[in-house]
């Protein structure tokens, strides 16, 4: 995550009943590999120590690989209560400061700012409507070292029900600037880029989405998180055989082909194929 822009995305951690079950699921759907830190080890140790799933610890923090680069975090939950989800990470410079932003913008902060040995600062937040994120300062773990390719994180969205809050929100946070692309999309959808970017799709770090009334009036504000994958039905296909769900699609947009997905202990997360992680000859 060297060099992120604040508020980027920059990590994102499955908070799971039964990490050795994630790891099963998400290795054959995504092709991870998976390492777990060790207190006695360093950044450099934990890319080189990959271990087969067989000798990984239930309830251990699981590190996911692609291609030896470090791509998302696997947790078994230390307590049931806690929802099964993706819980994505924002990038900022001083986590202190941001959580005072964020109590400053309406937000709410559930957990204080606390070290994370050597890797970094964290501290969870809710914005304005309650969507949930981690935020996450970085110190010897420097975020996803891969992005956009088959098999790593593509993109995220908030979903609210208030857009008008969530914009402000966001914005008086991070610095966020926004294009509105209701028209190209067919719905109220704010593109978000960094502070002191030119807005527009190249510099692009994610959206918000509006909850109107095609939605379930119990879902809650969420964020939702992207995994790039050459072929959206075959990762379909794959999900389901594994034991997960599918909630929406498959489905095209201008921006690519999508699924929406459920895994096999209740976690939601997007599916993406682009032009650029298609196959080859998938436009044939």
């Amino acid at each position: 995550m060297a060099g992120s822009p604040e508020g980027a995305p920059c990590w994102v951690v499955a908070m799971l009943p039964d990490a050795a079950a994630g790891r099963r699921f998400y290795g054959e759907l995504f092709g991870w590999t998976f390492v777990e830190p060790r207190p006695e080890t360093d950044a450099a140790d934990v890319r080189a120590d990959v271990r087969a799933d067989a000798g990984a610890d239930r309830h251990g923090y699981t590190v996911a690989l692609l291609d030896g680069r470090p791509v998302a975090g696997l947790l078994a939950k230390p307590d049931g209560r806690m929802p099964t989800e993706w819980l994505l990470h924002l990038a900022t410079e001083d986590v202190t400061a941001a959580v005072g932003r964020v109590r400053a913008a309406g937000g709410q902060v559930m957990t204080e700012p606390f070290a994370l040995g050597d890797a970094g600062v964290t501290a969870v937040a809710a914005d304005p409507g309650g969507a949930v994120f981690q935020l996450w300062q970085p110190g010897l773990h420097d975020g996803f070292e891969a992005r956009g390719e088959p098999g790593a994180y593509a993109w995220a969205e908030v979903f609210t029900r208030d857009a008008e809050a969530a914009d402000a929100f966001y914005a008086s946070v991070f610095g966020f600037g926004g294009t509105d692309l209701s028209a190209v999309l067919g719905e109220d959808y704010l593109m978000w880029t960094p502070r002191n970017e030119l807005v527009d799709e190249e510099h692009a770090i994610g959206g918000r989405c509006l909850l109107d009334d095609r939605y379930p009036a119990e879902m809650p504000a969420h964020f939702r998180t992207y995994f790039a994958v050459r072929d959206c039905d075959e990762a379909v296909r794959t999900a389901e055989r594994l034991g997960g769900r599918t909630l929406r699609g498959p489905e095209d947009s201008p921006y690519g082909r999508n699924a929406l997905l459920v895994d096999n202990q209740g976690a939601t997360f997007a599916v993406l194929t682009t032009e650029d992680t298609g196959a080859p000859d998938d436009a044939a």
